[in-house]
Parts: C-alpha cells; sequence; structure tokens
C-alpha cells in the first residue's frame, strides 16, 4: 500500500476585521449595487413616463404554471411586439419608442398571475419617411410626443396582444415546446388545445395603461423598486408560527379603507405559494426592447437627447468607474476573497471547515 495522498485543504483564513473594515466593504457593494441606478438615472429622458401593464387570462396561466419558461418568455415577446407595433402605427404615435419591461408572476395572494410591467417614455423617433402623423405631414428623423396624458389606446392594445400570444401559442404547441400533465394533460392534443383557446379569441385580454408618472426620477424609483421585488414583503408579514402565517392582502378591486385585508395560510401552503414564483433558471425578468434593445442603446440615447435638446447627462465621477479592487485581498495570493462570517474577537465562528478529504491507491 503507498502513503495516503492528501488532497489540499481549500483556502479558508481567519483574519481580524475591524467594525470600520466591514463597514466600508458592505458601502463598497452598496456603491456597485447603486451605480447601476446611477447608470439608469443618466438616461431618463425630460419626457412623461408612461406605465403599461399586460396581463395573461387565467386560462392560458394555467398553461405558464406548467410552462413557465416558454410561457413567461412569450409573454415578455408579445407586450414588447404589441407596443411596438401600435406606436409605430402612423394612426396613433408613428414612432420607434423605448420599453423596460418586468415580468411578475404573482397577485397580492401569493396566486399565480403572470403579468409584464412596462415603464415607456411618452413619445419616440420619428419612422424616417414621409406619413401622415394625426394629419399632418411628417419628414425625417424627428422626436413625437405623445398627447399630453394619453400614450396608446388600450383597446388596440388589448385585440392586438390576444391576436400575438394566441398565435404564438399555437406556434409553441406545434413545435413540441409545451409539456401538459395532471389535470392538463389532455391539452398535448392539437385539438384539444385549439379548443381551449378558442373563447379567448372573444374574450377582454386586460391592458392597462396608467396616467403619467410625476417626472422622470419618480418613474426610475417605481421601476428600481419593483425590479427586485418578491412574491410578499416582509412588512406584509403579521404574524407567523408553527401553525400559520397572516399577512396582508391588497384587493384591487376594492376601493377605500376595504382594500386591504388579512390572509391567514398554514406554513406548508405559505412556502408553496411563494416557491411558485421561483423562475426558471437563467430566464431574465428584465427586459429591454426598441430603442433600449442591443448594442444600439447608446447610440439610441444620444439622438432622442439631441432630438430633445436636451444635453448629455455629466460624466461620472473617475471613482464610480474606478477598477474593482478585491475588498479582502487573499493573504496566499492576493485575489479576491469571499467573507463567509464575521465574528466577534474571542467568540467561536459558526463556520466549520470540512477535514481533508483522503484518498487511498492501492500499489499491490
Amino acid at each position: 500500500m503507498s502513503p495516503a495522498a492528501r488532497t489540499p485543504p481549500a483556502a479558508i483564513h481567519t483574519s481580524p476585521i475591524t467594525a470600520a473594515a466591514t463597514a466600508t466593504a458592505q458601502s463598497a457593494r452598496a456603491r456597485r449595487r447603486g451605480s447601476g441606478w446611477a447608470d439608469r438615472e443618466a438616461e431618463l429622458l425630460p419626457v412623461p413616463y408612461f406605465h403599461v401593464v399586460f396581463t395573461l387570462p387565467s386560462a392560458i396561466a394555467d398553461i405558464a404554471f406548467q410552462n413557465k419558461r416558454a410561457i413567461y418568455n412569450l409573454l415578455l415577446k408579445a407586450s414588447a411586439e404589441t407596443l411596438l407595433k401600435i406606436a409605430a402605427d402612423p394612426k396613433h404615435l408613428g414612432a420607434r419608442i423605448a420599453i423596460t419591461s418586468v415580468l411578475h408572476s404573482w397577485g397580492s395572494a401569493m396566486t399565480h398571475h403572470p403579468h409584464v410591467h412596462m415603464i415607456v417614455p411618452g413619445g419616440g423617433i420619428s419612422l424616417g419617411r414621409t406619413f401622415i402623423v394625426r394629419g399632418k405631414p411628417s419628414l425625417g428623423k424627428r422626436w413625437i410626443a405623445c398627447r399630453p396624458g394619453f400614450f396608446l389606446p388600450v383597446r388596440a392594445l388589448s385585440k392586438l396582444f390576444r391576436r400575438l400570444m394566441i398565435e404564438k401559442l399555437m406556434a409553441a404547441h406545434a413545435a413540441g415546446k409545451l409539456t401538459f400533465f395532471g389535470a392538463l394533460a389532455g391539452l398535448a392534443d392539437a385539438r384539444a388545445f385549439a379548443a381551449v383557446l378558442k373563447p379567448l379569441r372573444q374574450t377582454k385580454w386586460f391592458v392597462y395603461s396608467k396616467a403619467p408618472f410625476a417626472g422622470p426620477k419618480a418613474a426610475l424609483t417605481y421601476l428600481a423598486r419593483y425590479t427586485h421585488r418578491v412574491a410578499i414583503s416582509n412588512r406584509r408579514l403579521i404574524h407567523a408560527d408553527a401553525e400559520s402565517v397572516t399577512f396582508t392582502v391588497k384587493n384591487y378591486r376594492v376601493e377605500g379603507p376595504g382594500r386591504y385585508t388579512t390572509m391567514t395560510l398554514a406554513p406548508h401552503e405559505f412556502i408553496r405559494r411563494f416557491l411558485i414564483h421561483v423562475l426558471p433558471k437563467g430566464l431574465h425578468r428584465i427586459r429591454h426592447y426598441g430603442l433600449l434593445a442591443g448594442p444600439a442603446r447608446a447610440g439610441n440615447l444620444a439622438r432622442m437627447r439631441e432630438l430633445l435638446a436636451t444635453p448629455a447627462p455629466a460624466a461620472a465621477k473617475t471613482a464610480a468607474h474606478a477598477p474593482d479592487r478585491p475588498e479582502q485581498p487573499c493573504p496566499c495570493c492576493g485575489g479576491r476573497m469571499r467573507i463567509i462570517e464575521v465574528f466577534e474577537r474571542g467568540c467561536m465562528p459558526w463556520y466549520q471547515a470540512r477535514a481533508p478529504t483522503v484518498i487511498r491507491t492501492d500499489a499491490s
């Protein structure tokens, strides 16, 4: 038998870290998180911003529950395509617009309720050809503003969204991209699937175009709050124990004091509802379309500012774009060291390194 061969232990170091150093590291992380929103603030335009919401009917939401990746992608694409097409129609706006979309999958009671929130500037760049916009000839590139307090007709948005979404669902089913099981297993048959979608062609699909925000920064504040929101926030939790969880619920159909009520669920049901809204791995819930999509984003933003006679934003401080150096370099290699625990001097850490793995080889 040969001597035991041991794998090298993981690089784990214990070093004294002062409270000031910890606070510095936390503030640096906060600056990095905030820098993304600082960049977004630099992209704001001096125009009204509108909030548009596209919602899937409950029958399709049931299908989406079993096909989250496929249906969520279709929802994001169909809603963006709807807004871009209606905005490009000279009867409405006749312009290319900028869209930021955020996918949500929950209602106030944490039930499955897929919908998309969009933040859209109130106008866009003309399509670059001669056409009639609101009875007037338009030639070349210029900024076309929407009417005060009105972006696009929701009825037209609803009808086009319904058609595009149903077409995309039928195409996905024909391509074998949808799977069904349990109570929906019969929808694997093309005729059964078409029968489920048929009545949806005649029903009203809900699209909301809400009043413009108080200003561009208000739109950014709203978006920042929405982008990293989860199915329920801590402030809505009232009571939790081994038997039940109680939290506040908002009924959007009721106005006045009765709009807010409470709901109590068993812990396993609360956890089940919460986990419904875990997105498939790699699915991006925040997407940009139109003038904000792809590598042309910076050029389009510059062009929009030019058409609006708005000066470019002031250059960010050099420190904000300084190379990202390790906050706590490894004492051995100088590389980035991830802090897994901070504890008081004289106390024992919770983390315990595992013993090195022993690998024995048989040389007989």
